[in-house]
């Protein structure tokens, strides 16, 4: 009978709030652009404007995304920004996930 090692590592301690889907496309697409309008953003993510919003919202209060409100025209415009912050947690992310992805490639 052969018994397994385990290894005893800390957790990926990843960010659950950019590990969501939505909210991870929505860093992602900002830290390639400098900023994005609400439509924008739904289109590139194929979201609906509740889902969107909500998730927005979320990475707002985090300190991740700034939104910056607009009127053209008589017509609102909801544009976003990523934060200092909210690049450094994602790229702190995205360098959990290479390490997990390196470790288990061996």
């Amino acid at each position: 009978m052969s018994t397994l090692t385990v290894r005893e590592e800390r957790p990926l301690d990843l960010d659950r709030l950019i590990h969501e889907r939505l909210r991870l496309g929505i860093v992602s697409a900002l830290a390639i652009h400098a900023s994005l309008t609400f439509n924008d953003l739904k289109a590139l993510l194929r979201a609906t404007d509740g889902n969107l919003s909500v998730h927005a919202r979320k990475l707002e209060v985090a300190g991740y995304v700034e939104t910056l409100k607009d009127v053209d025209a008589r017509v609102p415009r909801t544009e976003y920004r990523l934060t200092k912050a909210g690049r450094y947690a994602l790229d702190r992310y995205l360098d959990r996930m290479d390490a997990l992805i390196k470790s288990v490639r061996g």
